[in-house]
């Protein structure tokens, strides 16, 4: 019997090592490397390998190069979840063959959003195997009975031996599989526990190329680690086709779901989902959701177009700024990048004259939104010269531009359907770049009544932004009465 060999594998990016050592020789991270007890099991010699179904992985089983031209393409409709929100996310449903892995923190909705997805293809007369390694059969039963969905027709199973998974995956043959969860899955013939890096690489590498050979669309539900990045090595994420991530405040019944890898569809849009009694639901409308508690004329606030992919937003964005009593003065920030925001106060105090050096200045995204586009930067300046002047920004008007080093008002992309949504719910005035307005021109050249009832106002420069939102009186931008 060979003797157990003990190597150590970083768990960022799978390096193996044969000596611990405390920064990793090939990401350069800190305290990454764990040890692994590596002993392969030797098959006997009566033993025969099994023919595999995992013919599509990667090159494929024909390993003969042939020319471009040549390649059939597998066209085919993609399979819909019946989620408009998910396939939204997913770029228009699951293709076939597809692996998606499914993140967030724990008791965010991804079981039970795997389920209904499971529920729905199997009313669709799909053969649907749902694999539980964390909950017993019973528990998924009772999740189960409390959805809109239909799951009487999953087939479920316990399991957390991958050789066993195949066998079922083999026998069955199901149209869409889900590991619940891919880190709870063993390989027999590893020593190391579940969870590991080198569990997981085999896991995850067996599956997919069992999901691929056979056209099968795969959910891995992936635990977080405490930093909210999926458990594992970053590796994982490549071998996969898609990764989502689920965000959520905690308290709150809303949760995000965000693409950040997908080989099949952009990786900008979001789907917006609520949590309730029966399951997730989809939110037709995010942006009336977004602003449904926003308070009126309360200094501070502005309302902010955003884009995510091909959808337009409505957002509410919240600045305080205040005299530091104690301490040096800090930025915090909460769905917005700290660091523009440090931008956008030089720009204001060095452009405008707004002397906010020795202010605490908070700014807030309401309704745990995350915004990185440099297209809100003139509603984030607008928000935070309204609270330092406690003068509030109309009600009924929407900023959105972005903003240089010198304070000129930059044209952003999709500036039409941006006032379009802000029209549809009922806002009346829009402050933008002025070199949007031929291109809002062009786009509703023939349809120009779609912007009717709302007053495109072009601005060049932040002085003009400010005193068009009345935050400063006549030609004076350096914020003194």
């Amino acid at each position: 019997m060979a003797k157990p060999r003990s190597i150590y594998v970083c768990n960022e990016c799978g390096y193996e090592t044969a000596q611990w050592q405390g920064r990793c020789s090939s990401c350069g991270e800190w305290n990454t490397l764990l040890e692994e007890i590596r002993e392969k099991k030797s098959k006997s010699k009566g033993e025969k390998s099994k023919p595999s179904r995992r013919a599509g992985y990667g090159a494929g089983a024909d390993d003969t190069p042939v020319r471009m031209a040549s390649v059939e393409m597998q066209t085919g409709d993609r399979l819909l979840s019946e989620n408009e929100e998910l396939d939204r996310v997913l770029g228009g449903g699951f293709v076939h063959g597809g692996v998606v892995l499914l993140g967030g923190d724990p008791g965010i909705g991804k079981s039970t959003l795997s389920l209904q997805v499971a529920g729905m293809l199997a009313e669709r007369e799909l053969t649907v195997l749902y694999v539980s390694g964390e909950e017993s059969l019973s528990q998924l039963k009772m999740r189960g009975e409390r959805l809109t969905a239909d799951v009487d027709d999953v087939l479920v199973v316990g399991e957390t031996r991958l050789g066993r998974v195949e066998e079922l995956v083999e026998e069955r043959e199901p149209d869409f599989l889900v590991l619940d969860s891919i880190q709870t899955l063993a390989a027999e013939d590893l020593t190391s526990s579940p969870g590991s890096v080198v569990q997981l690489r085999e896991v995850t590498g067996t599956i997919t190329q069992l999901s691929k050979g056979l056209g099968m669309p795969t959910i891995l539900i992936g635990h977080v680690t405490k930093d909210g990045a999926i458990a594992g090595p970053k590796v994982l994420e490549h071998m996969v086709d898609t990764v989502l991530y689920f965000e959520g405040q905690a308290g709150m019944n809303y949760r995000i779901l965000r693409a950040v890898k997908n080989r099949y569809g952009s990786t900008n849009e979001i789907g917006v989902f609520e949590m309730r009694g029966d399951g997730l639901h989809g939110v037709e409308n995010p942006s009336a959701m977004f602003l449904a508690e926003r308070p009126k004329g309360a200094p501070g606030s502005v309302v902010v177009p955003v884009v995510e992919g091909t959808r337009p937003l409505l957002v509410e964005v919240q600045a305080l700024v205040s005299a530091t009593q104690y301490g040096p003065p800090r930025v915090t920030t909460v769905g917005v990048d700290q660091n523009r925001v440090h931008l956008l106060l030089s720009i204001l105090e060095k452009r405008a004259g707004l002397k906010v050096t020795g202010h605490d200045v908070f700014v807030n995204v309401a309704g745990g939104v995350k915004v990185s586009e440099p297209a809100a930067d003139l509603g984030i300046a607008l928000a935070i010269a309204s609270s330092y002047r406690n003068r509030s920004v109309a009600e009924d008007a929407v900023v959105f531009g972005e903003m240089g080093l010198t304070g000129e008002i930059r044209a952003v992309t999709q500036a039409a359907p941006r006032l379009m949504e802000a029209q549809k719910l009922g806002f009346r005035r829009a402050l933008a770049p002025r070199s949007n307005v031929s291109g809002v021109d062009a786009y509703l050249e023939g349809n120009e009544k779609a912007l009717s009832e709302l007053r495109f106002e072009g601005v060049r420069d932040l002085g003009q932004a400010l005193r068009s939102a009345k935050l400063v009186d006549g030609s004076d931008v350096d914020g003194s009465d």
